[in-house]
């Protein structure tokens, strides 16, 4: 123990006086929470349309006008003619075409119906599923009130009430979903990553080799590697979990305590997938490519961007084997459902498989290279 205290110290020293290393650390995952829990969604907060009235009704007018004080939807140009407005949606300037016919205010008075076309630039389907759907509400709405006013004497058909409620997330906030991800992301890269060039920076710098010829066993060696970064990747989560609750109010329903448990389950399968990483390359350049590649692969399927229900089978059966996808599961349901240990056990389960697993692995693989 009196050999892994002074390593340990050696450890955090040699982290300490790395300015970059402690930027990398600290500073740029907070930055990179901060923006992308704001730019990482789906939400359509504003989208450009482009208004074909026909009938120059004052039922059309209103219908636009509702559209517009909606605040989801900006009148970016308007004609009569559809050729002008393919023409802007080809260039990009609008995402949205309204095509209102000629005679719209005639067919709902005489027939109480009427027909109106949405033309969605769908290159984003999800982004033009979420637009189509904020269109098709307020046209809706519109179309009961505007129907009652102008022909009031015509009882209405039956009619049916629509209530929704969002368990879990009632104001339907999607940074509530993204920010817990995200942060399991950050996590992930300080895991990882740094563990992999810190320990190909010794290896390059020389210094590596002179701690391998030191009578040290092979299981102190690497627990100084790795419980600095370990308690240093907890730190991370910490000041994350922060700025999550205290600038943008993500809830924290669930013991806190369980979080802090799964992350230290799960950042022991990070650090040893660092470790293996770090057997497999030379330089610092390697180590990051490689990893970034791992990451990758790690974020696009683990429900942090799309729903995992959504994929290919084949896609769902692998994402079971993605530890970032088990923790990402543990942390929105703790903060968001308030889930208890009963709840999350099988994931943690999961984490703790990974974690024995990658860093058996790559600890034999780092014995076969200094050996």
């Amino acid at each position: 123990m009196r050999t892994l205290r002074f390593l340990l110290r050696k450890e955090f020293l040699q982290i300490f006086r790395d300015r970059f290393m402690v930027a990398l650390m600290f500073v740029m995952p907070i930055v990179q929470l901060l923006i992308l829990s704001n730019a990482a969604t789906f939400e359509v907060k504003s989208a450009q349309m482009y208004v074909v009235d026909r009938d120059h009704s004052a039922s059309s007018r209103a219908l636009v006008d509702r559209l517009r004080a909606s605040g989801r939807f900006v009148v970016a140009d308007a004609s009569p003619s559809m050729a002008l407005a393919n023409d802007a949606m080809l260039a990009r300037r609008v995402g949205m075409i309204v095509s209102i016919p000629a005679d719209f205010e005639r067919d709902i008075v005489r027939m109480r119906t009427a027909t109106i076309q949405l033309v969605l630039n769908a290159e984003d389907g999800a982004a033009a599923g979420v637009t189509r759907s904020y269109a098709t509400q307020i046209i809706a709405s519109y179309a009961n009130e505007l129907g009652a006013s102008l022909s009031p004497a015509i009882v209405a058909g039956p009619a049916l009430e629509v209530r929704a409620r969002g368990w879990y997330n009632p104001e339907l906030d999607y940074r509530d979903y993204m920010v817990p991800g995200i942060l399991v992301q950050l996590v992930t890269v300080v895991g990882t990553l740094l563990t992999a060039m810190n320990i190909v920076r010794e290896r390059e710098l020389g210094t590596l080799d002179q701690l391998i010829v030191t009578p040290l066993p092979q299981s102190t060696f690497i627990a100084a590697k790795l419980i600095p970064l370990w308690v240093l990747a907890l730190v991370e989560l910490s000041l994350g979990l922060l700025v999550a609750r205290f600038v943008f109010h993500v809830p924290m329903r669930g013991n806190i305590a369980l979080v802090f448990v799964a992350a230290g389950i799960y950042l022991v399968a990070a650090l040893g997938i660092g470790l293996f990483v770090s057997t497999l390359v030379n330089t610092q350049q390697q180590a990051m490519f490689v990893t970034f590649f791992i990451i990758m692969i790690y974020l696009l399927m683990s429900g942090l961007f799309t729903p995992i229900r959504s994929m290919p089978a084949w896609a769902q059966m692998l994402a079971q084997l993605n530890p970032v996808k088990h923790f990402i599961g543990v942390m929105r349901a703790v903060l968001l459902k308030g889930a208890s240990a009963r709840d999350v056990v099988q994931p943690i389960a999961a984490l703790l498989m990974f974690g024995v697993v990658t860093l058996t692995l790559a600890v034999r693989q780092h014995g076969r290279r200094v050996g």
